[in-house]
């Protein structure tokens, strides 16, 4: 059985979430959450926001705990880019983008990939 949540909307680049999401992809669930609790950057709140709500669907849903999940799939993708503009030399503007993610994952029981 898969389970799934989303993250829209993250005020991160998702070319500097990407670098993360590799290092939990493939992992199970309990040892990805270890991995991320150790890491000192910003950008892993939201990520382990969405793995733990994933994570609760599944105890919700089907009764299954945290140790018998593993992550199937987890993607980031690009979401909207806010454009400003800021002083430059020589009294030019300067443009400057603000990137956002959005980011989903796929959680799979253990029991089912055994069966």
């Amino acid at each position: 059985m898969q389970f799934t949540a989303e993250a829209r909307f993250i005020r991160h680049s998702p070319y500097k979430m990407r670098m993360l999401v590799a290092l939990v992809r493939g992992q199970r669930v309990k040892n990805a959450l270890n991995t991320l609790a150790g890491h000192p950057m910003k950008r892993v709140i939201p990520l382990r926001k969405m793995i733990e709500s994933a994570a609760a669907n599944a105890r919700y849903l089907a009764n299954i705990e945290l140790e018998k999940l593993t992550i199937k799939e987890i993607r980031v993708d690009q979401g909207p880019t806010i454009r400003y503009f800021k002083p430059g030399a020589m009294g030019r503007a300067a443009s400057q983008k603000r990137r956002m993610s959005h980011m989903k994952i796929i959680l799979e029981s253990i029991e089912k990939k055994e069966a």
